[in-house]
């Protein structure tokens, strides 16, 4: 699946919930800190980690690309 984005990154904690994986803010930071999510195919522990155009992230079961609009 593909998550658009109008700036030049947006942070991994905003992204799960753009992406609707999470409904907030602290589930976003529960499933990072548990290691829950993976950001081109490594385990990412980071909330404010920044994806940019082509970066990979999934999580529940979910895979998403970043592109930039």
């Amino acid at each position: 699946m593909e998550l658009t984005i109008r700036d030049e990154f947006i942070k991994l904690g905003q992204a799960l919930k753009l992406a609707g994986v999470t409904g907030s803010g602290v589930e976003a930071k529960i499933m990072i800190e548990e290691g829950k999510v993976l950001v081109n195919g490594a385990v990412e522990t980071r909330r404010g980690k920044k994806l940019r155009e082509g970066d990979t992230f999934s999580a529940g079961g979910k895979e998403f690309t970043v592109h930039t609009a």
